[in-house]
């Protein structure tokens, strides 16, 4: 595989694994992350394993930050084959008790961050005449659940974003790809927004997963790979989702039965 990839948030977790995963497949990489030093840290691993990379500096809230970025990569490699929107950050709690602030925080990442990489990039490879976007959302986007309000909203947001742009980029040879997972072994929470209570329940969900954020690079990168546009890539979450999809009401009551054990109530 010969392609040029730029994914963000590539200094660390499910971006890091993205990185080396298509690096070790033949792959040009573009790191970029908030943290330089981060990315330069990954650039140097894919580099010292024999691939190819440079890293970038981004911020994915800022318009001139993402206009110097495709400048930076105009100018390496003309443009890009791959683009993975995947830096992100994370929150919980009662909806009620979350700042309007934090809201504004959460949706200018999630989702405008996503936005913004598909505004930038997505014209150039237009004109090359393909390539494949992948927005990297969340389970929460497809099944809300109590206490991801702001999350869920935004990575909902993401999946919709995908789905219109497939309509409008793939009959003009663009591919779109959105990833749905649930809790992976990864650092999510290093800018965790929220209740304390809801960390600590997120961080054990984190640490009692079977998969890691390598596991859930390699499911990715096959999916993609085979044009797959919707990319669930734990099985537990497949079912999950085809629970919701079909019987609703039964999906909504197994959630409450969940909250209630967590929060030490009868099922």
């Amino acid at each position: 595989m010969s392609k040029t990839v730029l994914i963000t948030g590539a200094g660390s977790g499910l971006g890091r694994a993205l990185a080396l995963r298509y690096a070790g497949l033949g792959c040009r990489i573009g790191v970029a992350d908030l943290d330089l030093d981060r990315a330069e840290g990954v650039r140097a691993e894919i580099e010292a394993a024999g691939g190819r990379a440079l890293a970038f500096h981004v911020d994915i809230t800022q318009d001139s930050a993402w206009s110097l970025l495709r400048e930076q990569v105009n100018a390496a490699w003309h443009g890009i084959d791959v683009l993975i929107n995947n830096a992100g950050v994370a929150s919980g709690g009662a909806t009620l008790e979350a700042s309007i602030a934090d809201w504004q925080w959460m949706l200018d990442v999630n989702l405008l961050g996503v936005v913004r990489g598909c505004k930038t990039f997505a014209p150039d490879m237009l004109q090359k005449g393909g390539g494949q976007i992948i927005n990297i959302a969340s389970f929460a986007g497809l099944a809300g659940a109590p206490g991801l309000s702001s999350y869920g909203v935004a990575k909902g947001g993401v999946v919709s974003l995908s789905e219109g742009l497939r309509g409008e980029f793939e009959p003009r040879g663009l591919k779109v790809s959105v990833v749905c997972p649930a809790f992976f072994q990864t650092n999510l929470l290093e800018n965790f927004r929220g209740s304390e209570r809801m960390r600590s329940t997120a961080a054990k969900l984190m640490a009692d997963a079977r998969e890691s954020a390598d596991d859930i690079a390699r499911a990715i990168v096959e999916a993609a790979e085979k044009g797959r546009f919707l990319i669930i890539p734990t099985a537990t979450e497949r079912r999950r989702w085809w629970m919701k999809r079909w019987f609703p009401e039964y999906y909504y009551k197994q959630v409450q039965k969940m909250v209630s054990r967590r929060q030490g109530g009868k099922a």
